[in-house]
C-alpha cells in the first residue's frame, strides 16, 4: 500500500466509530471470525482497545492483521485501523 492510499484510508476513518472493542479478554477465535467478517463486508474498520487490554494497541494491531489477512492502515492511541479488499469483490472499493 502507497502512502498516498494509506493517508486516503486514513482520512475516511477519521470519521468512522469503533466496531469492535478489545478488553480484558484479548484476542479470540470469535473476535478474529467477527473482524473478519467486518472487513469483508466494510473493507475498512476501526477498533478500540481499552486499557485493561493485556496488550498493546500495536501488538493487538499486528496480530489482527496476521488472522484476518488485513494491512494495518494506522495506530493512533488506542485505536487501530485495519484494511482489507473484499474477497467478494476482489476491486479495491475504497482506493
Amino acid at each position: 500500500m502507497t502512502s498516498s492510499q494509506r493517508a486516503a484510508l486514513r482520512s475516511l476513518a477519521m470519521k468512522m466509530q469503533p466496531t469492535t472493542h478489545i478488553g480484558k479478554n484479548g484476542i479470540g477465535e470469535t473476535l478474529i471470525k467477527q473482524i473478519d467478517e467486518q472487513l469483508e463486508s466494510r473493507e475498512l474498520i476501526k477498533v478500540a482497545v481499552l486499557q485493561n487490554a493485556e496488550f498493546s494497541a500495536k501488538e493487538i494491531a499486528e496480530e489482527l492483521a496476521q488472522s484476518a489477512n488485513a494491512e494495518v492502515v494506522q495506530v493512533l492511541g488506542s485505536k487501530i485501523t485495519l484494511y482489507r479488499v473484499s474477497k467478494k469483490s476482489g476491486v479495491k472499493h475504497l482506493l
